[in-house]
This record gives structure tokens, C-alpha cells and sequence, in this order.
């Protein structure tokens, strides 16, 4: 007696979708017009403007006329390692712009996500009015913004009189460059670096000076950023929490976990992509800070406020240097870019450790295979 085997059955083999020009075709045509605007409004003006970061046009005429001659990396150098006043200049002005990115993102961020929790809470009643007053800042005009700023923060506006009253003698805020941080060594008697700090120089800047802090001047502008932008964030944090699933709190709950604990590993978790959104944003808007300088102080006092964005715009429009404005520019997209992928790679998403995996039973990559 012979045993019978049955094969086991085979997938019918899926029929591969046969190439039609027509529908090349059509897809092209669809796109054309989208790849034209984008072509005119955005790859040919780019392309113009690095042109020009290697040129020395000065805004008359065309930039491809024949009396425009080609630099090379000329701009670049002067910016990067001229060692004149336009090194100076740049390195000033990245200081400056470091400072108010380093504070302006992270606490925008933690603001941003405090208010979208407080303001999602079923309990709050009136939660309609709390969004809309949080998010009215968003909303006006960052010139109009700017100028109540100069009179909350002038010598005798509000907020020097709320110190006031608080025994606390207020600083000329918009006329103010010291550094907040050498301000508070100077108060434990610090007043000088040590000689590594001030001898070694990096774009035309002694280390001590990179290490001042901003000044008080963009201290005002950095609570402006903070006080106009967390609004707008908060409702990207609001939206991202009303899509979590409530098991998993609910399972953390039984676990006997407090609130702190689901907000710090349930919740936050969580968010990470909407965090990832909302920090990349930040870092642009925050490189390009523009015309709340322009509006505001232009710069000063002594340069305390000059950002790359409102350096590029007076060496293009007011001394007519079209290519050093045009290569500061690239060198602040390049920088952009850079800590855009840098805070990318901190933020991407990281296997299971075995120890963790060990602790809390995870399954292996390889179970069940």
C-alpha cells in the first residue's frame, strides 16, 4: 500500500500590468504644467542667484552681461576665512542667529506641547477660548508684533515697570549688547576669559565672544519668538493627541503608572513624529529670522542683533554687493540643510535593544520564523 501526497497549492502568478505609452503620456501632460511653474519660479531663480554668489554684479544691468566678471569662490572666502570686516560680520551675525536658535526651538517646543496638553484636557472648560487666545499671536502681523515688543520692552514700557515694582531694576532692553551669559559671570566677578578663549579666534571672533550668550536686545526677540510661534505648534501637538489610542493609556493606567509616567513613556513617545515636524520647522523659521530685525533695531545695538538673512539683504540692497548677499545666503541654506539632517538622524526611530527586548519580552527580530 502506497501512501498519496497532495502537492500544496501554488499561487496563480499575478499578471504583470502591461507599459502603455498612453499612460505616460497622459502623466506628463498632467504634470507639465507644475514642472513649468516650478522650472520659472523656483530652479531658474536659484540658479541665477549662484550665479551671481560667484560673481561681482552690484544690481545694475543683467548678471550675464559682459561687464559682470566671474570671482569663483571669492565671496566665500571673504565670508569664511577674508579675515577682513566681512569675515567679521558673518561670524558675528552666526553667533547672533546660533544663540536664538539654540533657545527659541527647544523652548517653543516644550511651550507648544504644555499648551496643546493643558488645553486637551477634557476637564478645562472653555477650551474653545483657550486655543484662540494662544493661537492669536500666530495669527498678526510679525511687524505689528514687533513694534508692541518696542514698547513693552522700551526703557519706561511695561515690563521694565512690572520689574520695577518687583524691586528689580530693568535693562534699556533694545539698546542693551551685552551678553546675558558674560552678564552672569559678571556678576560672580568673571569679567575676562582665560587665554584659550580669547586668543583663538573662528571667523573673525575670539571664543570668548561666541560664548557671550544673546545679547539682551535678542533676549527681547527670543521671548517674541517664543510668545508668536507656540501658538501654531500647539495646534500640530493638539491634533497629534487627540489621534493616540486611549488603550495604551488605559494599560499603562492599570500598570499603576502616575500621570507623569504616561505622559514621559506613553504619550511623548508618541509624539515623536509630530516632534520631528515641529523642531525641523523651528529650525528653518529660526535661521531666517528677517524682519523682526529689520523692523526692530536693524541690526544693532553694535551688531548684537544683525542675523545672516538681514546681513544678506543690507550687503545685496544697501552696499550693492550682489554676490557676497547671494553666497551668505547658500551658506545659510547648507547650514540649514545640515542640522535639518542632523536633528533627523537624532530623532529617526531605533530598534528594540536585546535588553530591553530581555526585559520586557519583546519578540526578536528572528521570532517565529
Amino acid at each position: 500500500m502506497t501512501a498519496v501526497t497532495t502537492a500544496p497549492p501554488t499561487a496563480a502568478p499575478v499578471p504583470k500590468k502591461k507599459h502603455r505609452p498612453r499612460d505616460t503620456i497622459a502623466g506628463w501632460l498632467f504634470t507639465a504644467p507644475m514642472l513649468v511653474i516650478l522650472g520659472l519660479f523656483l530652479v531658474v531663480p536659484v540658479g541665477m542667484a549662484l550665479w551671481v554668489s560667484f560673481s561681482d554684479w552690484t544690481g545694475r544691468g543683467s548678471p550675464f552681461s559682459a561687464n559682470v566678471a566671474f570671482v569663483g569662490m571669492k565671496n566665500y572666502q571673504d565670508l569664511l576665512g577674508g579675515g577682513g570686516l566681512a569675515e567679521r560680520d558673518f561670524g558675528t551675525s552666526l553667533r547672533n542667529n546660533a544663540w536664538y536658535v539654540v533657545l527659541v526651538v527647544p523652548i517653543q517646543t516644550i511651550v507648544a506641547i504644555v499648551l496643546a496638553v493643558l488645553v486637551n484636557r477634557q476637564v478645562l472648560k472653555g477650551r474653545g477660548f483657550f486655543r484662540t487666545a494662544f493661537y492669536f499671536p500666530s495669527v498678526t502681523s510679525s511687524v505689528a508684533i514687533t513694534v508692541l515688543w518696542l514698547f513693552l520692552f522700551g526703557a519706561t514700557g511695561a515690563v521694565n515697570k512690572v520689574l520695577g515694582f518687583l524691586g528689580i531694576h530693568g535693562p534699556s532692553w533694545f539698546q542693551d549688547p551685552s551678553g546675558v551669559v558674560h552678564n552672569i559671570l559678571g556678576a560672580f566677578g568673571i569679567t575676562q576669559g582665560p587665554a584659550f578663549l580669547t586668543d583663538n579666534t573662528v571667523l573673525g571672533l575670539p571664543l570668548w565672544d561666541w560664548l557671550a550668550g544673546p545679547s539682551v536686545a535678542m533676549s527681547a526677540f527670543i521671548i517674541m519668538a517664543v510668545f508668536t510661534t507656540s501658538g501654531t505648534f500647539m495646534l500640530l501637538f493638539i491634533a497629534a493627541l487627540q489621534n493616540l489610542s486611549g488603550e495604551v493609556q488605559e494599560a499603562a493606567l492599570i500598570d499603576g503608572a502616575n500621570g507623569w509616567q504616561r505622559f514621559c513613556y506613553v504619550t511623548l513617545p508618541q509624539l515623536r513624529p509630530t516632534i520631528f515636524t515641529v523642531v525641523t520647522l523651528g529650525l528653518i523659521g529660526t535661521w531666517q529670522v528677517f524682519d523682526q530685525i529689520y523692523t526692530g533695531t536693524q541690526g544693532g545695538p553694535g551688531k548684537t542683533t544683525l542675523t545672516p538673512a538681514y546681513l544678506s539683504y543690507t550687503s545685496a540692497f544697501e552696499s550693492q554687493e550682489w554676490g557676497r548677499g547671494a553666497a551668505i545666503a547658500f551658506v545659510l541654506f547648507v547650514i540649514i540643510v545640515f542640522f535639518t539632517l542632523l536633528q533627523r538622524l537624532v530623532l529617526r526611530e531605533r530598534p528594540v535593544s536585546r535588553r530591553h527586548r530581555r526585559i520586557y519580552g519583546a519578540p526578536s527580530q528572528g521570532a517565529g520564523k
